[in-house]
This record gives structure tokens, C-alpha cells and sequence, in this order.
């Protein structure tokens, strides 16, 4: 079966709900801003994933972010589901931490 790789952690076994978790309370300490996308094409040329909702700034409660990650897997069950923190120190949204937090039972590949 082929497996998807695609940003951070993507070599290791999926994430657990608390380690998801706990990778978004280090985003909110950081000050970033905090997106879920979802795509059915998880192809690297692809990098334009559909938007869960809006990105979720200044939000200081992960269990909300949890809370929108349980709806958008409710949603989509069968697609691939990632968190992308953004941090704008520098006046521009750059990508800081990016991870998917769900993928289909089957990956078909590219």
C-alpha cells in the first residue's frame, strides 16, 4: 500500500487526537495562526487544498481546533485532512507547520 508523505511527521505512525493536540497548543504558544484543509488529491503539486471554514486566528483553546477537526472529518471521512500553521512575524503568512490528520482507508497514490 502506497503512503502519502507530505509534511511534518509524515514518515511516523498518524497522530493520536492528544498528540494532535498537543502539536496545536505549541502552535497557539507560538502565536501561529492555525488552518484545516482537506483535499481527495493529495498530489505535491497540489498545494491548494480546499479550506475548512476560515483560518482559525487568535484562537487560545485548542479544544475549539479540535473541535473543527472533528467536523471536518465528520464531512469528509474519506479524504485527506491536514493543519497548517502559519506565522506572520515577519508581515508575510508563511508556513511554519504543516501536518495531515487524516487519510482514507485506501491510498490509491498519484
Amino acid at each position: 500500500m502506497t503512503r502519502i508523505t507530505q509534511g511534518c511527521f509524515s514518515l511516523l505512525p498518524d497522530l493520536t487526537d492528544d498528540q494532535i493536540k498537543a502539536q496545536i497548543e505549541y502552535c497557539i504558544k507560538m502565536g501561529f495562526a492555525v488552518s484545516i484543509e482537506w483535499t481527495d488529491d493529495p498530489h505535491p503539486r497540489n498545494c491548494y487544498w480546499e479550506m475548512w471554514g476560515l483560518p482559525l486566528f487568535d484562537i487560545t483553546d485548542a479544544s475549539a481546533i479540535m473541535y473543527e477537526i472533528g467536523e471536518a472529518r465528520k464531512a469528509y471521512p474519506n479524504c485527506y485532512i491536514k493543519i497548517n500553521a502559519f506565522n506572520n512575524e515577519r508581515c508575510v503568512e508563511s508556513t511554519a507547520v504543516s501536518f495531515m490528520i487524516q487519510r482514507p482507508s485506501y491510498e490509491p497514490g498519484f
